[in-house]
C-alpha cells in the first residue's frame, strides 16, 4: 500500500503543573499538554494559520516552506502580549 502521510502542525505543551493530559485535534493539527494557557494559545494559533492557509488557497501538503514560516511570523506578530 503506497499511502503518502498528511502533514500535520504538532504543538506539545510542556507546562502542565496540575495533571491534567489535554489532546486537541482539528484540521491539520495535533496539540497534546501544556497548563490551559498553553493549550489555548496552541489552539489560536493552529486555528490561525489554518485560516491563512484557506485564504491562500494553500494546505500543509502544498505550502512552500518559506510560505508557512511566513505565514507563522503573521500569526505571531499578531498575537495581543
Amino acid at each position: 500500500m503506497n499511502q503518502q502521510a498528511k502533514k500535520l502542525l504538532l504543538g506539545i505543551g510542556l507546562d502542565d503543573d496540575n495533571g491534567h493530559t489535554r489532546i486537541t485535534q482539528g484540521k491539520n493539527f495535533h496539540l497534546f499538554g501544556g497548563s490551559r494557557d498553553t493549550h489555548e494559545l496552541m489552539q489560536e494559533h493552529a486555528i490561525k494559520i489554518n485560516e491563512k492557509l484557506d485564504e491562500r488557497e494553500k494546505t500543509l501538503d502544498t505550502v512552500t516552506h518559506e510560505e508557512l514560516c511566513e505565514i507563522v511570523r503573521e500569526v505571531h506578530v499578531g498575537k495581543a502580549d
